[in-house]
């Protein structure tokens, strides 16, 4: 069997959370949270047994609230501690239970090197019916920063460095809940753009939020040689030019996508079988 490329660097990954800050609160945590919060309040169901998961799981609600009562959330048993810390590793994914109704991860999806792998997963410890929600980084995010950041390589490296990862666009999302084996996969994207004082601003979120370069480094790739104090320098000159308003702050564009999809089950409404329709597609449409 292949195995997937290897992306992401799962250790490098939780060595950053811990050195920048793992227990800090930071901005795009508290935006999804408060985006799951009001999705989750739109639903008319009842959840008794719910998980949430995310790479730095201090941050995450105990309880939140559907159109059917309260939501008390578990959180993930597969932990690494580090340091006293508890980070959350979706490489090595082992809840509890397999009987949850409701299961929601946050940002796991941008940073997973086996992601069909990771979504058959979370099916398997679903019940019948059960609701599976992601959010996470969409593909628009971070164009400003990628720019700036080849401008700056080709000049000072004469090529491009692999430094921001690979994100998921939202047209891939709903495919990739179908190829799981989730039913009535839906998905959609918010656009926002985030304002800083500086991409130096924008880059220290980044390191608190450990998003700064997760990339796996091998003999194929190459490692990333030290950033100079002038290379970072071309960084920031690029970038001003390229997303600067006119209050001297800096644009970010990011991209949040949400898809869901439910484990299948037999009440579940059924694509109606090809050529059982009983009108036509013209008489539906009023044409004669």
């Amino acid at each position: 069997m292949n195995l997937p490329p290897k992306i992401f660097d799962r250790k490098k990954i939780q060595a950053k959370f811990l050195r920048n800050g793992v227990q800090s609160d930071n901005f795009m945590t508290s935006l999804m949270v408060d985006d799951m919060s009001d999705r989750l309040a739109a639903i008319s169901r009842k959840f008794n047994k719910a998980l949430v998961l995310a790479p730095h799981i201090n941050h995450l609600p105990k309880t939140l609230t559907s159109m059917e009562g309260a939501i008390k959330f578990e959180v993930a048993t597969s932990l690494v501690h580090a340091q006293g810390v508890p980070l959350y590793d979706p490489e090595n994914f082992t809840p509890a239970a397999n009987d949850y109704d409701l299961i929601i991860t946050l940002f796991d999806i941008t940073i997973t090197n086996d992601v069909p792998g990771f979504l058959s997963q979370i099916l398997k410890h679903l019940t019948p019916d059960g609701l599976f929600i992601a959010g996470f980084i969409g593909g628009g995010s971070l164009r400003e920063l990628r720019a700036a950041w080849l401008e700056a390589d080709a000049k000072h490296l004469g090529g491009a460095m692999a430094r921001i990862p690979p994100f998921i666009d939202v047209k891939d999302a709903g495919a990739l809940l179908h190829r799981a084996g989730f039913a009535l996969p839906v998905s959609d994207i918010e656009k926002l753009t985030l304002r800083y004082a500086s991409p130096l601003s924008l880059m220290a979120e980044l390191k608190i939020f450990g998003a700064s370069n997760p990339l796996y480094n091998d003999a194929h790739n190459g490692n990333s040689p030290p950033v100079t104090q002038a290379h970072l320098a071309s960084v920031n000159e690029a970038y001003a030019r390229l997303g600067t308003d006119e209050d001297g702050r800096i644009r970010a564009s990011m991209e949040m996508i949400w898809m869901s999809g439910w484990a299948p089950h037999i009440s579940q409404p059924k694509p109606l079988k090809p050529g059982s329709a009983k009108v036509s597609l013209a008489q539906a449409l009023g044409k004669k």
